[in-house]
């Protein structure tokens, strides 16, 4: 089910919301409403394929049965089969759905071989959900998690708003949460902001990287043709249809956790604002630095190896990204780009930061649109072809295809495609870099007349825009 839907806005969330409540009156030792909450879950995640369902409840099951063991035992050589075992499997489950076709592919071109490809439709959020359960595992083998009933684990697994694209949540900062009994209770104090960014959100989407996403698929489209204006407007376009989009699904997901009186973990805090490479990946999809950094680059040593051990680190961790975002040598490319990056910070680090503020800016920024450009295309020659473009220096003007995504309803004036696209571009990058994000609003939140009538205006805009099928982009990683 998609959020920005007809159905999950007129219907399923304010049922749920409406059950979940209802259901917490009663004593908690009936947890009705928990049960209530894994169901409208499990409907949520199922609505438009019910097939994935039982992928997701076999999976509970099995990390969980693993992880009670784990927590039983106090010995360590019992602990680890079973530990080695549940990365086996998740890992496993993953690699089937996403990543089979590619390794047997380039397999295939490599040694002449005809394996077949299974063409499976990757189950939705399961990235997520397998690092999420992969968190549980590995922590019940160090024994640093209690031992909660299956209700629970479940609903920390399921929890809709963050189950399909994030963010990938710790046990801890979720479970403990729906333990607290004034959480059982409609509060308006948590509903008000929730609502409010829940509406901020699904604006960016639908209106905002939707718009963006328009313009970026005639670009790229046309890539091997594009001259130097078209390639940059392409390239930036992309940078903030994926901001807004990415950011509004962060949004949404925040705000219909608080309206359950649930605080999700910051996942995205403007990213680009960040001065340097090693700041971009402070801000952008936090909780996914916050495994990789834990469950890779902590093992394998850190930084307390030697500089070189701590650049191959590097290395493996953003390869390690890359390849999480998706089946690609483009994704790899991606995190091989971002690798390096980061190495050459973590050298010249010293020099760098003596730099002007506004250079140091500027030079993350721009590495972070030229990237991007290779994490949207569809083959590498595209995305060398618009980088070559960029730096041509061929002008000339925008073709129709990309300036229409920015066309007034009705086809107004369209002699004037240009000046509003214009006019998309300098407001889209003055809010993301000049002014407050959702979660700094969120969190001196005041329900104000001007809140209320903005939250109201914006949720009726977006509900009378809907139109197609338009999944955030991170619903395909």
């Amino acid at each position: 089910m998609l959020f920005n839907s007809y159905v999950f806005i007129l219907a399923f969330l304010p049922l749920t919301l409406i059950g979940y409540f209802l259901l917490g009156r009663l004593p908690e030792r009936i947890p009705l409403n928990k049960l209530f909450l894994v169901l409208a879950s499990f409907v949520f995640y199922g609505y438009n394929n019910p097939s994935y369902v039982p992928i997701i409840v076999c999976s509970i099951l099995i990390n969980y049965a693993l992880s009670q063991m784990m927590l039983a035992s106090e010995k360590k050589g019992l602990r680890l089969p079973l530990m080695l075992l549940g990365l086996f499997l998740n890992l496993g489950v993953l690699f089937y759905f996403k990543y089979h076709d590619f390794f047997i592919s380039n397999f295939n071109a490599a040694f002449k071989t005809s394996f077949a490809l299974h063409h499976l439709m990757l189950p939705l959020g399961i990235s997520f959900f397998t690092f999420q359960q992969l968190s549980y595992v590995i922590d019940s083998y160090r024994r640093t998690v209690p031992r909660y009933n299956i209700l629970d684990y479940a609903l920390f697994v399921t929890f809709f708003p963050q189950l399909v694209a994030g963010p990938i949540v710790l046990h801890s900062e979720i479970v403990p949460q729906f333990a607290d009994e004034k959480n059982r209770r409609f509060n308006f104090d948590n509903f008000a902001p929730g609502l409010y960014a829940f509406a901020l959100g699904l604006f960016k989407k639908v209106i905002v990287a939707d718009t963006f996403g328009a313009a970026v698929e005639a670009g790229f489209s046309s890539a091997l043709s594009l001259n130097t204006i078209e390639a940059w407007f392409v390239a930036i376009g992309y940078t903030l249809q994926l901001y807004f989009d990415f950011s509004g699904y962060c949004d949404v997901a925040t705000g219909v956790g608080l309206m359950f009186n649930i605080k999700i973990p910051l996942n995205f805090n403007s990213p680009y604002k960040s001065m340097n490479i090693r700041e971009f990946w402070q801000r952008w999809h936090i909780t996914l630095s916050r495994f990789l950094t834990s469950y890779i680059y902590f093992p394998l040593g850190g930084s307390r190896k030697g500089l070189t051990r701590t650049c191959i680190n590097l290395m493996i961790v953003f390869l390690a990204s890359g390849l999480w975002h998706g089946a690609g040598w483009l994704f790899l490319l991606w995190g091989l780009m971002h690798g390096a990056a980061s190495v050459l910070y973590r050298l010249f680090r010293k020099q760098y930061d003596s730099l002007h503020p506004a250079l140091q800016w500027l030079m993350t920024f721009c590495f972070v649109i030229v990237a991007w450009v290779f994490f949207r295309a569809t083959s590498l020659a595209d995305a060398l072809a618009i980088v070559k473009s960029m730096l041509m220096m061929d002008f000339g003007p925008i073709r129709d295809s990309i300036t229409s995504a920015f066309a007034l309803p009705g086809g107004f004036r369209p002699g004037y495609n240009g000046i509003f696209m214009m006019i998309w571009y300098v407001l889209a990058l003055v809010a993301c870099l000049g002014m407050r994000n959702t979660y700094e609003k969120t969190m001196d939140f005041k329900p104000t007349l001007l809140n209320a009538f903005t939250t109201v205006v914006l949720i009726l805009y977006v509900t009378l825009s809907l139109s197609g099928v338009s999944v955030f982009l991170y619903f395909n990683f």
